[in-house]
C-alpha cells in the first residue's frame, strides 16, 4: 500500500478553501456584471456555501449569505434576500464582524423598502 504524506489531507483541505473563496468572487463578479448573469452567480455562491459549511470557514459562510441576499435583492427575490442576509447579520454578530455588519443591514433595509 503506498504511503501518503501527513501533510496531504492539510493540502487537500487547504486546496478546498482556496476554491471557497474563488467561487465566492465569482458569484460576486457575476452579480456585479452588465447586464447581471443570475444563474453564474447564484451557482458560484451556493457552491461556495457547500465548501465553507463543510470546512467550517464562518466568516466566509457569512459573506456568501450577504452576497446571495444581495443578489436576491437585486432580481426582487424578496423573501429569499430577507432570509440570506437575515442569516449573514446573525452570523456577523455571533462572530462580531462589526465591520461587515452595517453593510448587510444595509441591504436588508434596502430590500425593505422594495
Amino acid at each position: 500500500m503506498p504511503s501518503v504524506p501527513w501533510h496531504a489531507p492539510v493540502a487537500a483541505s487547504k486546496q478546498q478553501a482556496y476554491e471557497a473563496y474563488a467561487l465566492r468572487l465569482l458569484g460576486e463578479i457575476a452579480a456585479q456584471r452588465a447586464p447581471l448573469q443570475v444563474e453564474p452567480a447564484l451557482a458560484a455562491h451556493q457552491q461556495a456555501i457547500t465548501l465553507a459549511e463543510e470546512l467550517g470557514m464562518h466568516p466566509l459562510l457569512a459573506h456568501c449569505h450577504r452576497g446571495l441576499g444581495t443578489l436576491y435583492g437585486a432580481t426582487g427575490q424578496r423573501e429569499p434576500a430577507r432570509a440570506e442576509l437575515s442569516t449573514a447579520i446573525e452570523m456577523y454578530q455571533a462572530m462580531e464582524m462589526t465591520f461587515w455588519l452595517p453593510q448587510a443591514e444595509m441591504a436588508l433595509a434596502q430590500v425593505e423598502e422594495q
